[in-house]
């Protein structure tokens, strides 16, 4: 299906890897100009080169910690005009309230909460001159509500009240504010955590995995699935959709 995206430009936060990477390399396919932001300069680089190997379109990435204010005002003035703005950027740890320290929560929601909220501002006034899309990744959650993952439940619920909200003052302007809550999704990142669970819990790292068996489907979901619901969202084929909040967490029980 042509998503109608060809020409468009998109800004991806979080583009170096994960859901972030996937919706680059799927928006890339749909022939959007891409503007690719992370921290990190070489591995933004190695996603640069995997888009451009999939297919020549422009593409630019900025090294930016968005957990930063003056981080998020130097990528706004940089970036240019843009159609489609992709705030996936930020992991928030677990913990329930008496472990989580101030210091850690704060830090975790400059990046995630604030983040998504002072680039999506900066960015609003040309986002609403093109009519453009807002598409946020939260997470679910969001609308779960667990203790022992308090920071990330509160910050997710946040992100969606935020999105809801920011989405009725947008109408009336032609653009769209949406949102997507991953439930668990088979990156690097939920590799990592899973082996140090494994190790703690079974003394063996290997055995990871294990915890993917009471998952809906037995497994996570895939990046690209995730990204394929971004594409979908941010494309004129989905344009009656605003103020939504998509849940892609396999149903669980």
């Amino acid at each position: 299906m042509d998503l109608h995206l060809a020409g468009r430009r998109a800004l991806v936060t979080g583009a170096s890897k994960g859901i972030g990477r996937a919706t680059a390399l799927l928006l890339a396919e749909e022939g959007c100009e891409l503007v690719l932001v992370a921290r990190h300069p070489e591995t933004l680089s190695q996603a640069a080169e995997a888009v451009r190997g999939r297919r020549q379109v422009a593409v630019r990435i900025i090294a930016a910690d968005l957990s930063r204010q003056s981080e998020i005002e130097r990528v706004a003035a940089d970036v240019g005009d843009i159609d489609i703005l992709v705030n996936n950027a930020g992991a928030i740890p677990s913990g329930d309230l008496l472990a989580m320290g101030d210091i850690a929560w704060r830090a975790a929601w400059d990046l995630k909460v604030f983040g998504y909220i002072g680039l999506t501002r900066a960015l609003y006034p040309r986002l609403r001159e093109r009519r453009g899309v807002v598409v946020n990744v939260i997470g679910s959650a969001g609308e779960r509500f667990d203790p022992n993952y308090i920071a990330g439940s509160a910050g997710n619920a946040a992100l969606m009240a935020f999105t809801r909200s920011l989405a009725k003052d947008a109408c009336p302007h032609g653009m769209r504010v949406v949102g997507i809550n991953p439930g668990p999704v088979g990156t690097d990142r939920m590799e990592t955590l899973l082996r140090a669970r494994a190790a703690r819990e079974f003394g063996d790292a290997a055995r990871w995995r294990d915890y993917c068996r009471d998952m809906s489907f037995g497994r996570p979901a895939t990046p690209e699935e995730i990204a394929n619901a971004v594409a979908f969202l941010a494309s004129p084929r989905s344009g009656y959709t605003t103020g939504t909040i998509l849940t892609i967490d396999g149903a669980p029980g």
